[in-house]
């Protein structure tokens, strides 16, 4: 660094030099031809670089000048220089004004065309591609089929839902009459406040009308389910597996009105489903062989019957013509005191039989063509049915069986929950034992817990010993 300040100086000392000969210099009157006789105005070196920087900017403004400058001062002063190698090195002039810390805020060539590279945008050269869509309407159909798709869906659905509600509207205006003549209460069910009483909507197929007020039953529920018109899923599951609109009525019969014995008549894939599927049908009933022949009902429907006299008694000449004429309308018939609902799987901790009701049940089907008075004689024979099971009594060899019957199922519910209720008995005693014995130790009579704490140890030695078997030998 002292090199190099030294060289500084030499080169100002011989800039200041040419300056002072320079014909500007030499026509100021104000300064003698004394090379120092500038230096003698100045007090301090700080005066001396504002001047020097004040009268040598102007020069300096290019850098053409300055090497050209500096060359002379240097070939002038060139003993000078030789006489200071020992104190410092100059560099080579493209070096020495491309020193950051000689020359601040000077730029060189290179570095401004370095900035003004930076400072240009660059060129974006947009790919020339293919339009791959075409404008006509050709490339939108799967768009439209499905717009079409969903058209068809939502006509569909609202065209089924008023369909299906014109069908449940029809069925209950026709049969209007017939239930306020049975029953004093039509559609309303005593759970809510209909303003309206009538049909109750529980979905866009299915309607329910409940009916109370009449003697030997409690009540009376009417489903209407209709096909789901208003899916058209269903309606293309329904072309390979036909469907019809169903008529479920359910009337819970007041206990005592009717003899015991279970019943069922139906088509024939309707009796194979719900053999399996209720309990009271699977215990009691068996399949009738040949029904056509022994109780004269049309071919297609079968029987279940657990009492042949009560079936031969609901199957009498009027249910038989009714049951021949509107055959194509009837699914089934389930007469039973002994309902309990589908079958439920075994389970060991089930101690107690499930609790049972006598019912009236029957499923019609309803015309296609949307007559409704073509099945108001089936709700006639429904009406007839409930008198009939009022008045009609077995025979006492009819009720023995029946009695027997249930005997029967109520042992073999006792065999297969037998292990079931010998553990809930051990159970209880165990716990009536603990019981005991708090009460016991609660006292403060010690004689007392000391007898008890001896029968204790004979009960349990007693249960521990090996049972022995006691055999009677006769004397000679």
């Amino acid at each position: 660094m002292m090199h190099q300040k030294s060289v500084k100086l030499i080169v100002l000392c011989l800039m200041l030099t040419q300056w002072c000969l320079s014909p500007a210099a030499t026509a100021d009157s104000s300064f003698e031809d004394n090379d120092f006789a500038e230096f003698e105005d100045f007090d301090s070196d700080d005066d001396f670089v504002e001047i020097q920087q004040s009268n040598v900017g102007p020069q300096l403004s290019t850098p053409e000048e300055i090497p050209t400058l500096t060359e002379k001062g240097l070939k002038r002063d060139h003993s000078v220089l030789e006489d200071d190698d020992d104190d410092g090195i100059v560099e080579d002039e493209d070096e020495f004004f491309k020193d950051e810390e000689e020359f601040e805020g000077f730029d060189s060539p290179d570095k401004e065309d370095d900035d003004l590279d930076q400072k240009t945008e660059p060129k974006l050269t947009v790919a020339k591609i293919p339009m791959h869509f075409r404008t006509h309407w050709d490339s939108y159909w799967m768009e439209m089929l499905m717009l079409a798709g969903l058209m068809v869906y939502f006509i569909n659905f609202f065209a089924g839902k008023a369909k299906n509600a014109n069908l449940a509207n029809r069925w209950f205006n026709t049969h209007r009459a017939l239930l306020d003549d049975n029953f004093v209460l039509v559609g309303d069910d005593g759970k809510m406040d209909n303003e309206k009483s009538g049909l109750i909507k529980e979905s866009e197929s299915l309607y329910t009308l409940w009916c109370s007020g009449r003697t030997c039953c409690e009540g009376m529920l009417v489903e209407l389910k209709m096909i789901k018109r208003q899916d058209v899923v269903s309606l293309m599951a329904g072309l390979m597996r036909p469907q019809q609109d169903q008529i479920h009525i359910k009337i819970d019969l007041t206990r005592g009105v009717m003899d015991t014995f279970v019943f069922f008549v139906g088509t024939k894939r309707t009796v194979t489903k719900v053999f399996k599927e209720y309990s009271d049908l699977s215990k009691y009933c068996t399949q009738v062989s040949k029904p056509e022949i022994r109780y004269n009902v049309p071919n297609g429907l079968s029987v279940l019957s657990e009492i042949p006299e009560a079936t031969s008694a609901i199957l009498e000449n009027r249910v038989i013509i009714t049951l021949t004429k509107y055959q194509q309308y009837i699914d089934y018939l389930h007469i039973s005191d002994q309902f309990s609902g589908p079958v439920q799987q075994e389970d060991a901790n089930t101690l107690k039989q499930p609790d049972t009701k006598p019912i009236l049940w029957a499923g019609f089907n309803l015309p296609k063509e949307g007559n409704m008075e073509a099945v108001k004689p089936l709700l006639v024979l429904i009406f007839y049915l409930m008198e009939r099971l009022k008045t009609y009594r077995m025979s006492k060899e009819g009720k023995q069986k029946a009695e027997r019957n249930r005997l029967r199922v109520e042992e073999e519910f006792l065999k297969s929950t037998h292990a079931a209720r010998a553990e809930a008995a051990a159970q209880r005693r165990e716990e009536k034992r603990k019981q005991e014995k708090e009460r016991v130790m609660a006292e403060d009579d010690p004689e007392k817990q000391r007898r008890w704490e001896m029968k204790e140890q004979k009960r349990q030695a007693k249960k521990k010993a090996p049972k022995m078997k006691r055999l009677a030998v006769k004397s000679l």
